[in-house]
């Protein structure tokens, strides 16, 4: 037994997503194609393994209506979406008309685009124009880490009771510690945990899940 988390080398991270349930052919064919297209923003990209997470959460949570913060070519979105009802709904955040036309072929591709609403714009725009009121039973947000604390204060009073909100890269790399990183995304990340943390409308943990993975549960 430990108290500590284990430290992931590649090698290490290669053998979790092997013995993980296997990405399909859109997942592949989408983080594929994604690399070509955009090299240098192929980070923006969730993992495969989160992806399986966020699938998994959605189905064992029962969400049903699911808001995205920062959607890009669209994997994220295909996983929540496949973790979601058939009837169930997933509102998919962007700015960017080139990123999202890729997710909008792979939506097709994998069978959930029924599922999927996009709004193209700032997401404080979208979410401020969404009446005040519990809403969604799940929300991630990846998108700018400078806006994370504006999108958190707005998605709160939106999820229902006993719903999660999940946000990605909350240790930027390790980056957060680093008293020599003054970066403002990074400071924004910083901000932002210690607001989420105070927050005593919700439950939290900081997972080690790809660049640090936050999962707060709203309280009854």
């Amino acid at each position: 037994m430990t108290r500590t988390t284990e430290t992931l080398t590649p090698e290490l991270h290669a053998y979790l997503v092997a013995h993980s349930a296997p990405v399909d052919d859109v997942l592949h064919d989408l983080a594929a194609e994604t690399a070509r297209l955009f090299p240098d923003r192929v980070g923006l990209q969730i993992g495969p393994e989160q992806g399986t997470f966020m699938t998994l959460l959605a189905r064992l949570s029962g969400a049903r209506d699911v808001v995205e913060i920062g959607t890009f070519t669209g994997y994220s979105s295909i996983c929540l979406a496949r973790g979601i009802p058939a009837d169930g709904t997933l509102l998919a955040c962007d700015t960017s008309e080139e990123w999202t036309s890729v997710a909008r072929r792979y939506w097709e591709r994998a069978k959930v685009a029924d599922k999927v609403t996009l709004r193209l714009g700032p997401a404080l725009d979208t979410l401020r124009a969404l009446p005040e009121e519990p809403q969604f039973d799940l929300a991630f947000i990846d998108a700018d880490k400078e806006g994370y604390v504006g999108y958190w204060d707005e998605l709160v009073p939106r999820i229902r009771p006993g719903g999660a909100l999940l946000v990605d890269n909350t240790l930027s790399h390790g980056r957060v510690i680093d008293p020599s990183e003054t970066s403002a995304p990074v400071q924004g990340i910083r901000d932002f945990n210690d607001h989420a943390l105070a927050d005593d409308r919700v439950d939290l943990v900081l997972l080690p899940i790809g660049d640090g993975l936050t999962l707060a549960h709203k309280k009854a």
